[in-house]
């Protein structure tokens, strides 16, 4: 049994969570589903970051200088190269491996510097503007660009925040985009490594983070296009493109827009805590569903629970996913979280039971029975430990929490049962921020090690 959706410190068997650390913590076997926005770079306050960004558009403008010297089949061959970064594992790849543009597109992308005016006067500002005048060009090949003209900064803060975390590195090969020269180089460093790939890995600074850009096609024609086009004329999403690159002071005005509205751009956290009403509302809607699968209540006690159970143990443990298992024919569905060790329960967990990810089965029956707590004793092995919690509506009967207790006694197993009443008072505690939810849990588990025998 692998981990689920294993991070860089997970492998590793470091305890930092995510709210630790100044990077965002890399998955190792899929991509985070975030981008480098680098208007958070023009608009930070750090002179470093915009230092960085001038940076990254003079060498994207370089490439136009390029294509204007008749130099275009290595204005070509260098946006091709920049258009993929796999050692920082951001976008929405499966696989942590994605794909370059083709030369049809990046010549596309170069000849903008040719036909609009402006743009072969004075370059792009923000070359996320890209976006708005090129099919085929989205946020997350903006991300991966800005990366490889930012990847000699990258390297320097990867190999500073291994040193800071302890995190072991390998002596790799990097092609790194030199700004002085605007040629890659190859360089020998001291960087992670994807145990499964044996490919590098370089982490990124959350601040730099988004879920969506800042300067977006979707954002651009709702709310800036819409209002100055006849939009029956551009419906569809080329025909608006072509508008652009003909009518550029458009992409300008909604650009100027955007600038002034930078205060409202902040980076994207990479997990956001449900607000305290919602926290309320939603353990309210938990008390009064009714237990069992009428009218789809088995899927709306998951829907209500997730969110609930995440955010209240945050940040002492990390939500990793939702997964589905199946055993006998009966799916069955699991809430997973990374243990990160920072507090004296995770820590007891982690070194009394092996447990590097935790697992949470979803229960809405009426009545708990020793089925339920058998098939969540044969989930707890390898990577998830002897340790797993099942969440249900009601106090399991004697017999079924003696069960518990035998598990413990015969195999050295811990399984909690949580009920209504227990989430609700994880609720009681979020609202009231005077003790951290999950000492909830530490008094599920008090309670059972004290009913343990010996």
């Amino acid at each position: 049994m692998a981990l689920v959706r294993p991070r860089l410190n997970d492998f590793y068997d470091l305890p930092f969570s995510q709210e630790q650390v100044s990077f965002a913590i890399p998955l190792l076997d899929e991509d985070l589903p975030l981008y480098v926005d680098p208007f958070l770079l023009w608009k930070s306050p750090s002179q470093q970051d915009n230092s960085l960004h001038a940076q990254i558009v003079n060498s994207f403008n370089y490439l136009g200088s390029l294509f204007l010297k008749d130099r275009k089949e290595d204005a070509i061959n260098l946006l091709i190269k920049l258009s993929e970064c796999d050692e920082v594992g951001l976008g929405n790849s499966r696989s942590r491996k994605g794909l370059k543009i083709g030369p049809k597109i990046a010549a596309e992308i170069l000849s903008l510097f040719q036909d609009i005016p402006q743009v072969q006067k004075s370059g792009f500002t923000h070359f996320e503007e890209v976006q708005l005048l090129v099919e085929g060009v989205a946020q997350d090949r903006i991300s991966d660009i800005a990366c490889n003209l930012l990847m000699s900064f990258l390297v320097d803060y990867t190999i500073d925040e291994c040193k800071r975390w302890s995190i072991p590195t390998a002596r790799v090969k990097v092609d790194i985009y030199n700004c002085k020269s605007n040629q890659f180089v190859s360089e020998t460093v001291d960087l992670p490594v994807n145990p499964e790939t044996n490919s590098s890995v370089v982490l990124v600074p959350k601040r730099w983070l988004r879920f969506v850009s800042w300067i977006n096609f979707s954002d651009f024609q709702e709310h800036y296009f819409a209002k100055h086009a006849d939009t029956e004329r551009f419906r569809d999403r080329v025909a608006i493109l072509n508008y652009n690159r003909k009518n550029y002071g458009v992409v300008q005005a909604y650009v100027t827009m955007r600038e002034s509205a930078r205060n409202d751009c902040s980076n994207d956290p990479l997990f956001r805590p449900i607000p305290i009403i919602s926290m309320k509302r939603k353990t309210q809607s938990l008390a009064a569903l009714k237990t069992g699968k009428t009218d789809n209540a088995d899927k709306e006690y998951e829907r209500l629970i997730a969110p609930v159970l995440a955010s209240a143990v945050y940040p002492e443990l990390d939500f990793a996913s939702t997964q589905s298992r199946t055993i006998s024919n009966v799916l069955i569905r699991d809430l997973i979280f990374y243990n990160n060790r920072a507090c004296d329960i995770t820590i007891d967990l982690y070194k009394l039971y092996e447990s590097k990810q935790i697992v949470m089965e979803m229960k809405n029956v009426a009545v708990l029975n020793n089925d339920h707590i058998d098939q969540l004793n044969r989930y707890m092995k390898e990577e998830f430990g002897r340790f797993g919690v099942i969440l249900t509506r009601k106090v399991p009967p004697k017999a079924v929490y003696k069960n518990t207790i035998d598990l413990w006694s015969g195999q050295r197993r811990c399984i909690l049962i949580l009920t209504d009443d227990d989430i609700k008072l994880m609720g009681q505690l979020y609202e009231s921020k005077q003790r951290l939810p999950i000492e909830v849990l530490k008094k599920k588990y008090i309670e059972f090690s004290r009913d343990c025998p010996g």
